[in-house]
């Protein structure tokens, strides 16, 4: 089986330079804009403690999220402020000795959870400054060996060649820059697990394929403000739990039961049926690297039962040796879908056994 090297657990950042305001409540005119506001933000919200305590846990790789508006000033110009944070923060991986995922994960044309009068993968345009987006940040960082860049967040539901072409075409453009740059890559439907069997793969054992994991989604988002289903439902969901929520759930809006008809307790057996679609990537292909990018529970769920089911998820990771990285650490106050796993005030973990589990050592110390 071939190995992530340098990535076996680790840790997002979301809530600064992406995810630190909601832009689904601005008019279409505000969106692309940023107030002076947003430059305060990104100056204080992340320091370098952050990034000492994040190593001190044990994880040896942190997944950055950042926006194109953020890095874009205008279409082909870059925000040289933006930069300049970006390279203190790999400054401070460096010296913590962490590597580090550069992760677009909003790009104009593909915000995953606001709809947009242009589609990415419509607009011959918007690829073209996405690529460009890309070389740019391969010029800047072209001897950073230890930074992998990760081209696009969730995807959304979109013919798979549409996506799949116009990964093709940046990693081409990618390589005649740089052979070796580790480049990773998720399929459509948000990153789906389904979804793995739908990319175009390569002969290139640098390109690392990734999937993110929210099964089943009316616990992990249970009474989310973004999601209609989760705020309209509006309940409390447990972990490990009987179906009867989860049905009822679905038949309230009317949705499929899908995977939910052979269950009738929600557990560990719900999320290895959930997650087969990796397994078989892993075992259909052991000479690519699969590593699972994002998973999380919302804040909101109780403690006991967010520990619960991401020492689940993890151990059936770690049982097909598929490296991961934890969503999230910290995220801002006014985001309606908040998965840190830190406290607002202290940023220390939010119980001990959470910190085991996420570093991998509670399950091999029952």
């Amino acid at each position: 089986m071939s190995k992530f090297h340098g990535f076996a657990r680790g840790m997002g950042i979301g809530g600064w330079l992406t995810n630190y305001k909601r832009f689904n409540v601005l008019p279409d005119e505000w969106k692309l804009l940023l107030t002076i506001g947003d430059f305060e933000h990104f100056d204080s919200y992340i320091t370098e403690a952050d990034v000492a305590r994040i190593a001190a846990w044990g994880m040896d790789h942190i997944r950055l999220g950042f926006d194109q508006i953020v890095l874009e000033e205008s279409p082909y110009h870059y925000r040289e402020r933006t930069f300049a944070l970006i390279d203190r923060f790999i400054a401070w991986c460096e010296k913590y000795h962490l590597n580090l995922v550069l992760n677009l994960h909003k790009a104009i044309g593909n915000y995953c959870d606001i709809p947009e009068p242009i589609a990415l993968l419509d607009d011959p345009e918007l690829q073209r400054r996405f690529i460009a987006l890309w070389q740019e940040i391969e010029r800047r960082y072209h001897t950073k060996d230890n930074i992998v860049f990760e081209l696009l967040n969730e995807v959304r539901d979109v013919l798979p060649d549409q996506w799949n072409d116009l990964v093709a075409k940046t990693v081409t453009a990618l390589r005649q820059m740089n052979p070796n740059r580790k480049i990773v890559v998720g399929s459509i439907c948000w990153n789906g697990v389904a979804e793995l069997k739908d990319l175009r793969l390569f002969d290139d054992e640098n390109i690392i394929y990734t999937f993110h994991f929210y099964s089943p989604f009316e616990f992990t988002h249970q009474q989310g403000v973004l999601q209609a289903r989760t705020l309209y439902y509006n309940r409390k969901m447990s972990y490990p739990d009987t179906i009867v929520k989860y049905r009822e759930f679905r038949e309230l809006l009317n949705c499929p039961l899908g995977d939910y008809e052979d269950f009738e307790c929600m557990n560990k057996g719900y999320l290895r049926h959930a997650l087969r679609g990796a397994f078989e990537f892993r075992q259909s292909h052991p000479e690519k690297i699969l590593w699972c990018g994002e998973f999380g529970t919302i804040r909101h769920c109780k403690l006991k039962d967010r520990e619960n089911w991401m020492n689940d998820v993890i151990s059936l990771l770690k049982e097909y040796d598929i490296p991961y990285c934890a969503w999230n650490y910290l995220s801002t106050p006014n985001d309606g879908n908040r998965f840190s796993l830190v406290d607002d005030d202290t940023r220390e973990i939010l119980s001990p056994r959470l910190l085991e589990i996420i570093n991998g050592t509670y399950a091999k110390r029952l």
